[in-house]
């Protein structure tokens, strides 16, 4: 089918509006490869260096005759996620040998785990260790030692970080491998019904430790659709994983030789041989719209609003909310997966997984299906799923139906029409409102504020019952000049509660609430932020807010004079203490949640 008129037209947009960047961008590549630095035209100190400890593999790097992959690892053994890293580079070295390559861990990034931080200092540094892996990244890249790179990395700002990193060397070919995600625990409905009874004081702590230990039990990634699973998703939609290998359960046969051939095809696809795939050229704007459309049609994570445009200007791209807007009014929802369904990525995978919904979206004209991606059959290869056939490691198409469809639909009869990703706007700012996860009879929300600028304010104010009511609660100054723009997960189960209970509740922040967003109405990532005299800082207690997926609108409902005639609010201090003084520097540099929320990226436009 051909493709349909309002992917074209949005893909048309990105490209006119990034025509210059992108050419700045494509020239510096190509200059890296033509003039940048490789082994070739290293002084012999400097390669000498590079090889002194590489043991059998000195002969060949020194040699400079076959490619050396630069492996950039997020392990950490404190992580479910990054666990399964540990002898990957090892590993990989021998499956290198294999196909007449070698491998060298170029440098490891910081992996950090918001499920850990979540509502504790640590979270203000989640989103600005996104530019630390990239900063990361470049340093181990910049030794010009390879001609290849595996990204190996799975969590949140982890992927969109290492894919920034490596794109700033986008004439290398470039591989992202996952670990995959851990065998399922306790059920996603159980997990929220004990932390809303712990939130009601119903139950004690123990009890919902056991609920969190059951639900978080093992190796792995967390097993809920939220930005982490988000992330190996997009990467199968642009074409940089080995197909299909998203979903595959760490410590099994079938995980181990999935990275294998993502270590035999990264050697077919350098610049010395008939198939060079740079990166660079693989990230184009077809592959950003993919990557924003299988969010949509999955009911991936809010935070790619974020990390998708940061990653495009990494290339040279150019994209923003009203790009996500319009795509969500044609794509459908095909998928259910918790927290906008009960099942979790395995019961995804089980019932047909990407390759079924890449299957049907394509069927569909709903994807870019010409895009060039690591594969070597092109994006068809991302319509099969890897099985074993007499031991030996094969790619079958997917089925012809979904296996499950509590968790999967076609194309053609979706869970509902449109991609359950709003921008709303008005006189408080832009905003992202995730209502695929929400009832529609929540959609439009009229009520009073009741305003906050720290989230623990709201859960003093929900334990003294000052919340039992119709309210829009706000929680302002957490954008990521102000705090780093931490997520607010402590407020779903108390604002469940008040849900539960009949009352009309939403919230409305400049924070984040990511991937996990649920049931609440939220609008979230409001920009510009209330640092800096948004118009989120002249809200007041009591003023109705009107929030409307339907109609796209976030308004306070005052009278004009009066609203621009208002002080903005005075923010709290600067937050100090868990090293949250040494990132002040990202956060007094940092954009607009819309650009990507970057320091980095901000100062790298300066200049580029």
């Amino acid at each position: 089918m051909s493709l349909h008129p309002a992917v074209a037209a949005v893909t048309a947009r990105i490209i006119e509006r990034s025509a210059p960047t992108r050419k700045r961008y494509l020239d510096l590549i190509e200059a890296q490869r033509e003039q940048g630095v490789d082994r070739s035209r290293m002084g012999c100190g400097n390669l000498a260096h590079g090889f002194a400890a590489a043991g059998e593999d000195k002969a060949s790097i020194r040699a400079g005759g076959a490619m050396n992959i630069g492996i950039v690892t997020a392990y950490n053994d404190m992580l479910s996620a990054h666990q399964p890293y540990y002898r990957y580079p090892e590993q990989m070295k021998l499956w290198a040998r294999e196909v007449g390559a070698t491998a060298q861990v170029a440098g490891g990034v910081p992996a950090m785990c918001d499920g850990v931080t979540q509502g504790l200092a640590g979270m203000d540094l989640s989103l600005f260790s996104r530019d630390v892996i990239a900063l990361s990244a470049a340093v181990g890249l910049s030794h010009g030692m390879f001609e290849g790179t595996a990204m190996l990395g799975i969590c949140d700002k982890i992927v969109p970080g290492l894919l920034i990193g490596a794109l700033r060397f986008g004439h290398l070919p470039a591989i992202l491998i996952p670990a995959g995600p851990m065998p399922s625990g306790l059920a996603n409905k159980e997990k929220v019904r004990v932390r809303q009874l712990y939130a009601e004081g119903k139950c004690g702590r123990e009890e919902l430790l056991e609920a969190e230990a059951a639900s978080y039990h093992g190796a792995g990634t967390c097993t809920f659709y939220g930005t982490a699973n988000s992330n190996q998703m997009m990467m199968e939609m642009m074409g940089l994983h080995v197909p299909n290998s998203a979903f595959v359960n760490p410590g099994t046969k079938l995980r181990q030789e999935l990275t294998r051939a993502a270590v035999h095809r990264l050697a077919e696809i350098g610049w010395g041989g008939e198939d060079y795939r740079p990166l660079g050229k693989v990230v184009d704007e077809k592959a950003i719209v993919n990557a924003a459309i299988g969010l949509l049609a999955t009911g991936g994570s809010t935070n790619h609003a974020i990390h998708l445009p940061a990653i495009a200007r990494a290339a040279g791209i150019i994209i923003d909310w009203e790009d996500f807007d319009r795509l969500s009014s044609v794509i459908p929802l095909v998928a259910r997966v918790y927290p906008n369904g009960a099942g979790d990525v395995n019961h995804f995978e089980a019932a047909g997984g990407l390759a079924y919904v890449i299957s049907s979206l394509l069927e569909h004209g709903l994807l870019h299906g010409d895009i060039l991606t690591v594969a070597k059959e092109g994006f068809s290869a991302y319509t099969t799923a890897p099985r074993f056939k007499d031991d030996v490691l094969v790619w079958e198409p997917a089925p012809e139906k979904p296996l499950d469809e509590n968790m999967l639909r076609p194309a053609s009869h979706p869970f509902q029409p449109d991609g359950g990703m709003r921008l709303v706007k008005g006189n408080i700012g832009r905003a992202i409102f995730k209502n695929s996860a929400v009832d529609p009879a929540r959609w439009t929300i009229e009520a009073p504020a009741r305003v906050f600028s720290d989230q623990n304010e709201v859960l003093a104010a929900f334990k003294a019952g000052e919340l039992e009511r119709d309210v829009v609660v706000v929680v302002r100054f957490q954008g990521p000049r102000a705090t780093g723009m931490p997520e607010l997960h402590k407020l779903t189960p108390p604002l469940g509660v008040l849900q539960d209970k009949g009352f009309r509740v939403a919230l409305v922040t400049d924070g984040r609430m990511s991937g996990a967003s649920g049931k609440v109405p939220a609008a979230i990532h409001v920009s510009p932020e209330a640092l800096g005299g948004g118009p989120l800082a002249r809200v007041r207690d009591g003023d109705m807010i009107r929030l409307s997926a339907e109609e796209g609108s976030l308004e306070v409902l005052v009278d004009q004079d009066e609203w621009e005639g208002r002080d903005p609010a005075s923010p709290p201090p600067p937050p100090l203490g868990t090293g949250r003084e040494l990132f002040a520097f990202m956060r007094h540099g940092a954009d607009e949640a819309e650009k990507g929320g970057s320091a980095m990226l901000a100062a790298m436009d300066a200049i580029v």
